[in-house]
């Protein structure tokens, strides 16, 4: 009974890990969605509580951090919930630097709302967008251990590179023609690769999901789907 006690604690551990790494995240998707709304819609107040969003965002790292550890220390898990709990530990480290690149693109909103607009931002939307989507699922895939939906972003990251190589050429044409453009367009440029990084991010817990699924580490590897 004593064995069954403790089997049913530790699972209402590891449910309540999995509740706090989504809560972290539903964060850091705010974070991500309000960063690019301040830039687009040149909303310098909302760049400010995005960039205050951040303080949470670390508080909660340290507490999931000390979650795991407890749960390491006194639970000592074995196979599969063992690797879900390490890596847990490595993917609030990508949750928090998400997290920062959420503050550079609001501090980048800051200086680029204090001067005339410099283009129509089509490509940096729809960089946000997918970053923010392979966040979210990538964050899914780990707590459901979707390995499917895992290698389905890892693919998928060319998208947010595509896009983030079209527009850094499009605002060196920018610079180019005109001098005067070169501030604006090195600001749009950080964000741009901001995103990139975000969408970097995402890849790395989809690595992780496919490690603990499959014990399997694919990240200096070419990605492909075992089927």
């Amino acid at each position: 009974m004593g064995k069954e006690h403790m089997s049913s604690q530790f699972h209402a551990e590891l449910s309540e890990l999995r509740l706090r790494l989504l809560e972290m995240g539903g964060k850091v998707e705010l974070m991500i969605a309000t960063s690019m709304k301040s830039v687009v819609e040149r909303d310098s107040d909302l760049a400010g509580r995005t960039i205050a969003l951040d303080a949470e965002i670390n508080r909660m790292e340290v507490e999931i951090d000390q979650k795991c550890f407890h749960l390491l220390a006194l639970r000592q898990p074995a196979a599969r919930d063992l690797r879900f709990v390490t890596l847990a530990m490595k993917i609030v480290i990508d949750l928090e630097r998400i997290g920062d690149q959420c503050v550079n693109i609001a501090r980048e909103a800051l200086a680029l709302n204090l001067v005339p607009q410099l283009k129509p931002y089509i490509d940096l939307p729809r960089m946000g967008e997918a970053a923010n989507r392979a966040v979210k699922l990538a964050l899914d895939a780990f707590v459901s251990g979707d390995a499917s939906t895992a290698h389905q972003i890892c693919r998928d990251d060319r998208v947010v590179d595509e896009l983030n190589d079209q527009l850094q050429r499009e605002l060196l044409t920018f610079m180019m023609e005109d001098p005067a453009t070169v501030e604006r367009a090195m600001s749009i440029t950080s964000i741009s690769n901001f995103l990139e990084r975000i969408a970097d991010h995402a890849t790395n817990i989809a690595e992780m999901v496919i490690f603990m699924v499959h014990g399997k580490d694919i990240r200096h590897a070419t990605i492909a789907d075992p089927g």
